[in-house]
């Protein structure tokens, strides 16, 4: 996947109609991507910034049916939910596994009443369950979270759920499409539509890294833009209202010595109503999420130091050790595009699901809905696509496709795992050039011929590109990160052939972008 083929493609193309023009490369966007490209439809996908720059890297790291809507009678978000994650891990095998979660239990009415629950939850997944939940003694739940608060526990509840990489998933959908003949391109902004007779027929858009200008036409449009929908159903039609109610979630990052075992903790119940999740991740410990609604999306949102306290206060109710603000390696934000339906102010209360509207001149807009049913939602809007678009009717193939990268049997232990049937290409790089096996920072799980791949096939054009998406190790230790941007930008500049006022704007950008995944204690 290389974005000079990409552009050479879309000058291929110029006086031409593409049958489907995507805006947006997060989870919904690059899954209605590969739907459209392999169901035959000339596909082309714009992103503004980078593939899951926004949301779509910024999630709880589950694949999952969704306990908390389980609690809240969704059964059919659960059942959806629960049939795409059962597909994706057969998909998707070396992203996405099996991980058990443990729900500890402090009260006497607690583990019965949740053991239940999670006996309805395994129901619902059937043939494609991951495991049985089972009740746990308070011994055996301290064999599986040995680091969790002693005082008044009564025992446990396991069940099972699926865990991945959200970028990584991102990038091995994009190129998922490209191998199915889609165009994707990153850094390509969308700035106003292109109207016949009041109706969308294209896009005008501007190449961010060469300033060129294109116009590009299309048979549909679909606005993909998660929390930013709203910006573009304005451009269309300056009077439409806003569909998007934004709610913010943050998640704290730790060392793995709170939470040393293979099992994650699911709280199903904290103070603002949400579940609360500790994750064993890439060696490290994630732990979120909150719920706060915002006024207004950004591409970059901040942690408040409200939401900080509030993850740092429930974690040390279940965790014998507190983790404190000194402890965290990494804090994140993300914006969930909830879907106003006019029920009070609380954005707990708004909808999960995903919507599809069409907007008198043809805008289609798919919005809502979270990673796990990506693929129903690109299946949903494409078949919107065919009617607006008037394209030849053709039936999804997605549900059995096998993502970019498949590969049986991953090690998750073993370097190099994410990459599955790639990781062979990538250690070919350092059978040709020893040096590129070298580690990137000390405290970071990565080497040099991860960046040298990111850059070759995977589009990464900055270094926040690397640090934060094509590797994870912005999400993992922030100071790390910053103390390697430098040495990154180099090894970039060398392979693009780019000069040292290229490295100082780099490592400039990237340092700014990092500071709000530090905590200034």
């Amino acid at each position: 996947m290389k974005r000079t083929l990409m552009l050479a493609e879309i000058e291929t193309m110029k006086g031409l109609v593409w049958d489907v023009i995507i805006i947006g490369g997060g989870a919904t966007g690059l899954g209605a991507a590969v739907e459209a490209t392999t169901r035959g439809y000339k596909t082309l996908l714009l992103e503004q910034e980078d593939f899951a720059k926004g949301t779509s890297s910024r999630s709880t790291k589950l694949i999952h049916g969704g306990v908390r809507y389980l609690q809240q009678g969704n059964l059919s978000l659960v059942l959806e939910a629960l049939k795409e994650r059962g597909l994706l891990i057969q998909n998707a095998p070396h992203l996405v596994h099996n991980l058990s979660f443990i729900v500890p239990n402090y009260s006497w009415w607690s583990g019965p009443f949740y053991g239940i629950g999670l006996k309805f939850y395994d129901l619902l997944a059937g043939k494609l369950g991951l495991g049985p939940s089972e009740f746990l003694s308070v011994n055996e739940t301290l064999d599986h979270i040995p680091t969790l608060e002693q005082d008044g526990l009564k025992g446990g509840v396991i069940y099972h759920d699926g865990q991945f990489d959200d970028a990584r998933l991102a990038i091995n959908l994009a190129q998922t499409a490209a191998d199915n003949g889609a165009t994707l391109i990153n850094y390509f902004k969308v700035n106003s539509f292109i109207k016949e007779q009041n109706l969308i027929a294209g896009v005008l858009a501007t190449d961010q890294i060469t300033s060129k200008e294109y116009e590009l036409k299309a048979k549909v449009v679909i606005n993909a833009t998660g929390v930013f929908a709203d910006t573009l159903i304005q451009t269309d039609n300056p009077k439409a209202s806003k569909i998007v109610s934004p709610s913010q979630g943050i998640h704290l990052v730790f060392d793995r010595k709170f939470l040393p075992g293979e099992s994650a903790i699911m709280v199903p119940q904290t103070d603002d109503g949400r579940v609360l999740f500790a994750i064993p991740w890439h060696n490290k410990v994630v732990v979120g999420t909150t719920d706060t609604a915002v006024d207004a999306p950004q591409l970059e949102p901040k942690a408040q130091a409200s939401e900080i306290e509030f993850i740092l206060k429930h974690a040390a109710r279940y965790l014998e050790e507190d983790p404190t603000a000194a402890d965290v390696r990494s804090v994140f934000a993300g914006l969930r595009p909830l879907v106003k339906n006019g029920n009070g102010n609380s954005t707990s209360a708004l909808s999960r699901d995903h919507t599809i509207l069409v907007s008198e001149s043809g805008l289609l807009t798919v919005t809502g809905g979270k990673w796990t049913t990506y693929r129903r939602m690109g299946e949903d809007v494409i078949d919107k696509a065919c009617l607006i678009g008037g394209l030849e009717e053709k039936s999804s193939v997605t549900s059995t496709l096998r993502i970019h990268g498949w590969k049986e049997n991953v090690n998750l232990n073993e370097p190099l795992n994410c990459y599955g049937a790639d990781a062979d290409e990538i250690r070919t790089l350092i059978k040709d050039a020893p040096h590129l096996s070298e580690s990137i920072h000390p405290n970071l799980p990565y080497i040099k011929a991860e960046v040298i791949w990111a850059i070759r096939n995977e589009m990464a054009i900055t270094v926040e590109d690397i640090l934060a998406r094509r590797t994870r190790s912005l999400f993992l230790d922030a100071a790390a990160a910053i103390e390697c941007s430098k040495s990154i930008a180099e090894l970039m500049a060398l392979e693009l052939n780019l000069n040292q006022d290229w490295i100082n704007d780099q490592v400039s950008r990237f340092s700014k972008v990092a500071e709000n995944y530090r905590i200034n204690i």
